[in-house]
């Protein structure tokens, strides 16, 4: 399924209205076997902007999508001068509360495994384990030559070393780790190749445009198939790469429950959805079930 960036869609007339009840939501972590499905609107908490909402980036902002990026080296000179900005407030984002009630939940056996559409590693920062990066994570980079990874941090000195006094003030930051640059701002910045071949690098991410792995979709659909209950967190679910799982589980008559503030793509599949913040819900949800959140990690 390759993912277009669909900037909104048009809520159904006959979607009952959400709620501030948290209860459901209690209710099927406290039967167990919950499996999470988290979007952008879990990290907005954390200073990540979402997508959608009302002030969210695609208003101002077009993703860079696959085939732009791999064939452009102009398009590729600025992603990287946006995304080199970017990291550096990105990769400074620490785990919310939101994350944390997830890795607790996790850690007092209530889930059945953590899917999210985020490619910001906060999840796994908060300590939950084994979660899959539908997307892929921004944290890693690959060379479509030869395929070799590395890490962000890596490539991230190596393009300081090559730009220095890249300090362009961004109009904005992205979900997608991406800052709002004009052209000029843009200049000549350098791009530097794979260290291993010389090769073009890429974030491990899937770009608008490009296919999630079949494997990991089908990973994905055998975590649904052995879920309880699909707990979204923080999706509109407007791309059908987290809409499919929803789907999936309706269909197969498990339980559907969405925290989400606005309407979402999934509603009409859902036993409810709880329209607040998602750290005041999901610690509401934690109070219920006597379950303590730590007080996350410390600031590096």
């Amino acid at each position: 399924m390759r993912m277009r960036p669909t900037l909104s869609w048009t809520p159904a007339e006959d979607v009952p209205p959400g709620t501030e009840d948290p209860r459901p939501v209690a209710a099927a972590l406290r039967a167990g076997g919950v499996l999470v499905l988290s979007g952008a609107g879990l990290s907005t908490e954390s200073g990540i902007p979402d997508y959608r909402s009302e002030g969210g980036s695609l208003r101002r902002h077009t993703p860079m999508t696959y085939q732009a990026f791999t064939g452009s080296d102009q398009a590729r000179r600025r992603y990287w001068a946006r995304s080199h900005l970017g990291w550096r407030t990105f990769g400074r984002a620490r785990p919310n509360a939101g994350h944390r009630a997830v890795a607790a939940f996790g850690r007092q056996g209530l889930l059945s495994g953590v899917i999210t559409q985020n490619v910001d590693g906060l999840h796994q920062a908060a300590g939950s384990e084994g979660v899959v990066e539908l997307h892929g994570s921004l944290g890693r980079v690959v060379c479509l030559s030869c395929g070799s990874s590395g890490s962000r941090r890596e490539l991230a000195g190596r393009l300081e070393e090559a730009n220095a006094g890249f300090e362009p003030v961004a109009a904005a930051l992205n979900p997608d780790g991406d800052a709002d640059l004009t052209d000029e701002q843009v200049g000549d910045f350098r791009v530097v190749p794979c260290a291993v071949c010389g090769g073009v690098l890429k974030p491990d991410v899937v770009f608008f445009g490009e296919a999630v792995p079949p494997s990991r979709v089908e990973h994905c659909r055998a975590l649904v198939r052995g879920a309880t209950s699909l707990l979204v967190l923080g999706s509109s679910l407007t791309v059908m790469s987290g809409l499919r799982f929803v789907r999936q589980a309706a269909e197969a008559g498990k339980p559907v429950l969405i925290v989400n503030r606005e309407p979402t793509r999934g509603d009409r599949h859902a036993l409810t959805r709880v329209a607040l913040p998602l750290g005041t819900a999901l610690t509401s949800v934690a109070d219920l079930l006597d379950v303590p959140l730590d007080d996350g990690p410390p600031t590096p």
